[in-house]
């Protein structure tokens, strides 16, 4: 089992698909193990996006993820990485498959519904900017025998 981190963007809470998206993770199998609604003040917006420093995008970036409330998740699972990428599809949404969150709510890259992280490293990194350990609720679902053969 790995955990990943996952947001809702500004644009995702305004358009009012928190339900869809927590539908998709919770419908995959995957357990969402840690969640909440927060508005991110700049210096943790900073924080999360620093590999972006110097960007053309940054400024706007910061500018745009602070502008809302946004919800941020722990999400549990076998190969949860991968798996919450694919359900969220190509970052651009032009490029997202339909039947993913970004194919079939996205039109623009920079309203892309929701971010996910891309590796162990950076679902680790993320996941301590949003969440102290207190914060975590760890359990099984009892459909978790139906969804995983061990």
């Amino acid at each position: 089992m790995e955990t990943t981190f996952l947001m809702l963007k500004p644009d995702g809470v305004q358009r009012g698909l928190i339900g869809e998206v927590i539908s998709r993770i919770e419908e995959k199998g995957l357990r969402i193990d840690a969640m909440k609604m927060i508005q991110i003040e700049k210096e943790r917006a900073e924080n999360h996006y620093a590999e972006h420093k110097g960007k053309d995008f940054y400024e706007p970036l910061l500018e745009y993820i602070t502008s809302g409330p946004v919800v941020v998740m722990a999400v549990t699972g076998n190969s949860a990485i991968p798996v919450v990428r694919d359900i969220v599809g190509a970052t651009d949404p032009k490029d997202a498959d339909p039947g993913t969150i970004r194919g079939d709510f996205g039109l623009d890259i920079g309203r892309n519904i929701v971010h996910a992280a891309d590796s162990e490293e950076s679902a680790e990194r993320e996941l301590d900017i949003f969440f102290e350990s207190g914060e975590y609720q760890e359990y099984n679902r009892v459909e978790e025998k139906w969804i995983y053969e061990s």
